[in-house]
């Protein structure tokens, strides 16, 4: 028995496509989905949410012959972004969107919760509904607080992101590091300012910064495996204010990708090597920060990932794909490298990229989705592993 159609799948999103919030601000979409799912049958199902953590929603599942719990994560934020899209029901939020398809990610979850609560799962369930997945590391923050502990804690742990190039409701995984781990970079180059007729009379910030971005690109070129590879990228540079005067100080920022928690370190590693040896040739002041945070690589584990594969490819009723490796960066790595799982792309069917003011999903990857991923969890439940 189903229990979930598509036109409650569509109206979901669509509720949730137009009230898009930013990380540990999303306080009408935690009231939308804690009243859904308060609608729903809860004579096996326990919801708890955290004081500390106030927008974050758990629902808890009693299995009927319980041997494990599995856990299922949606991300509920959205991106300060302004909607350009023509839909009749755009964001509301106005400089705020979904442009990452948290909306279609959240649809799916409280579809299972209905779902669930009607069809007592065999094995313990617990669906997360996380804040703050695009910035400030709602995965590290739900960990540290403690929410996965004792009867709250997982054995698996599965979740999903959209993904335009796939057709609607393509489900894609692979048995390795789906998307990179992601440091961001933020560099105050501080020197001393002066008359451009003067040069060696100041310490140039200028000159400095350029230098240090181009040495940056040394640590993939020279410190980094090819076959493992990485990613600096500088994305912001700002400094000075008149064509004749070198600034006292240049501030530029951008982000640092690997595949692997190790490659991460290393890279973070060379990284402030070369701020101290290029601070000291050019005796300024370098001051770093780099951090990761939550954004480690979302690295599948090997033997749920094997067997997810093996389910999707042989299940007629599924659309499935073997992915390729990602540099995109996902804040649910950092719950991987606690807890095994596996995540997974969704299809969605657009031409304009993630984060992109124009992403419109495609609506027919909603049912297919879902059922596709309730399948998972239910053939997970019969598993010995």
């Amino acid at each position: 028995m189903n229990n979930v159609s598509f036109e409650e799948l569509q109206k979901y999103r669509r509720d949730l496509h137009q009230i898009p919030e930013l990380a540990l601000e999303e306080f009408e979409t935690h009231q939308y989905l804690l009243n859904e799912i308060k609608s729903f049958k809860t004579d096996f199902m326990t919801i708890r949410t955290v004081e500390e953590l106030p927008t974050a929603i758990l629902v808890r599942f009693k299995g009927s012959s319980p041997k494990k719990t599995i856990g299922y994560r949606t991300d509920i934020d959205g991106l300060p972004i302004l909607e350009e899209t023509e839909l009749s029901f755009k964001s509301t939020h106005k400089g705020h969107m979904h442009a990452c398809g948290h909306d279609v990610h959240m649809t799916i979850a409280l579809a299972l919760v209905k779902y669930f609560s009607i069809n007592q799962p065999k094995d313990n369930l617990i669906v997360f509904f996380q804040p703050a997945e695009e910035a400030k590391s709602g995965g590290k923050l739900a960990y540290d607080l403690g929410l996965f502990q004792d009867e709250w804690r997982p054995d698996e742990f599965y979740g999903i992101h959209d993904q335009p190039s796939l057709p609607a409701g393509t489900l894609s995984t692979l048995d390795g590091t789906l998307f990179a781990g992601t440091a961001e970079l933020k560099v105050d180059v501080i020197g001393k300012g002066g008359h451009a007729a003067y040069p060696h009379l100041v310490k140039d910030p200028i000159v400095t910064a350029a230098e240090l971005i181009i040495q940056l690109q040394t640590v993939v070129s020279r410190s980094v495996d090819p076959i493992q590879g990485g990613v600096v990228s500088i994305g912001v540079i700002n400094g000075g204010f008149a064509n004749n005067v070198i600034p006292n100080q240049v501030h530029f920022e951008g982000t640092v990708r690997s595949m692997t928690k190790q490659g991460l370190d290393l890279m973070v590693k060379r990284i402030n090597e070369i701020v101290h040896g290029v601070a000291i040739s050019n005796d300024v002041t370098i001051n770093v920060e780099l951090e990761s945070g939550s954004y480690l690589p979302v690295e599948n584990n090997h033997l749920l990932a094997e067997e997810v594969i093996n389910f999707m490819e042989k299940n007629d009723d599924i659309d499935f794909k073997l992915a390729q490796p990602a540099m995109t960066g996902e804040d649910f790595g950092y719950l991987l490298q606690q807890i095994p799982g596996v995540m997974l792309w969704l299809g969605v069917n657009d031409n304009h990229s993630l984060h992109s003011s124009k992403l419109s999903i495609d609506e027919e990857a909603l049912l297919p989705g879902f059922n596709a991923l309730k399948a998972l969890l239910i053939w997970r439940m019969s598993s010995e592993y």
